[in-house]
């Protein structure tokens, strides 16, 4: 074993960002909780990670079992076909990491009685017995993801969503946090915005999202933010995404929409709102000033001298494609813009007739 793992948690390999300088103290990562939604493709890379950097606490949730055709699910082993996902998988982490406690949930979400229990267990399911600190959506479709972002919202917990293509060549995730991000019902997936049943895209025989390196590299994105998120270090991206065919990782933030139909959305949009207006609201300090002498004790008039320079524009750049849509008015000599002033009068020179010249010139007409 390397002296880099020589540690009181010789699992984790964090350490190396404490003494690289990313982190403060990476032994912090065993304080926290963790909610992972969906064992699948990308859930089981996932709580594999997690499991290794040495999370505190793993809470599980899935219905399905395991089968043969699950065996791309990378950690999944022929002998445990039959056996809930959420049991596999405990069994195998623990064998990897005993120091991470797990808390396993085989059932469907999306149903009303589970869903009461699984919101209880987001709120209550921490080490400390409060509320987990992070939500990860490793699911596999829609109704599911509705369920955690109706959950997160009204609970006003912060979550990740994540996903794998049809195809299985392309994936994303997407950091939520209630009120300052968009959440998954503010900008639906084209498919349910355009009223198309979601299973009319499942083909006969053909399982989703089944190749193990998709799965890995979009676990992986999740992961490190994860990590990010929770050890406070780097930026943590708003929205990543993955195409294979061309290599391409789209990149960018999505706003909450006001008009969202979820109403706990809205609520938490309101609230922070509210939170952002009272943090700019600064004390006015005022600074005591001592007092200039008094040059004249009466003024008659009421004479005052005030400063009336007038700044110099900026020197303003604007980005390539976009231009100005107006220029400031030059100044001219004395004050005051050139379009604010009064035309003048074209002086007549030798060359130009003179006044009873036309008059003349109009006789004759």
């Amino acid at each position: 074993m390397s002296a880099e793992v020589v540690d009181a948690n010789p699992y984790s390999r964090l350490m190396a960002l404490q003494r690289m300088g990313i982190v403060k103290n990476y032994e912090e990562i065993r304080t926290f909780t963790v909610a992972v939604v969906g064992v699948g493709g990308v859930g089981s890379v996932t709580a594999e990670m997690l499991t290794r950097c040495g999370i505190g606490k793993l809470i599980l949730f899935d219905y399905d079992k395991v089968e043969m055709a699950n065996m791309n699910r990378l950690f999944f082993q022929p002998n445990q076909s039959g056996l809930s996902k959420v049991e596999a998988a405990k069994e195998t982490l623990s064998f990897i990491n005993p120091d991470v406690t797990f808390e396993t949930h085989n059932y469907n979400i999306t149903t009303v009685a589970n869903f009461d229990h699984f919101m209880s267990r987001l709120k209550e399911g921490s080490l400390t017995g409060g509320p987990v600190d992070l939500v990860l959506s490793c699911v596999d479709n829609f109704e599911a993801r509705m369920a955690i972002n109706t959950a997160c919202n009204e609970l006003g917990q912060t979550w990740f969503e994540s996903g794998v293509s049809e195809n299985a060549v392309s994936g994303h995730i997407q950091f939520i946090k209630p009120g300052e991000t968009a959440c998954f019902a503010c900008a639906p997936p084209l498919v349910v915005a355009s009223n198309i049943d979601e299973k009319t895209l499942k083909k006969e025989g053909v399982c989703a999202a089944s190749l193990p390196t998709t799965m890995g590299i979009v676990a992986g994105f999740l992961v490190q933010n994860t990590l990010k998120y929770l050890l406070r270090f780097g930026t943590v991206t708003r929205y990543l995404g993955y195409n294979a065919l061309q290599d391409f990782f789209p990149s960018y933030g999505m706003k909450p929409n006001p008009s969202c139909d979820e109403s706990f959305c809205v609520k938490r949009q309101k609230e922070f709102a509210v939170a952002v207006a009272a943090a700019a609201k600064v004390p006015t300090v005022v600074a005591e000033v001592e007092d200039d002498a008094v040059l004249h004790e009466n003024n008659e008039w009421d004479i005052s001298v005030v400063d009336e320079t007038v700044p110099e524009e900026e020197n303003l750049e604007v980005a390539q494609g976009i231009a100005l849509s107006y220029s400031r008015p030059a100044e001219v000599e004395g004050g005051g813009d050139i379009s604010k002033q009064a035309p003048s009068v074209p002086t007549s020179t030798a060359n130009e007739p003179s006044l009873e010249e036309l008059m003349a010139q109009m006789k004759r007409l």
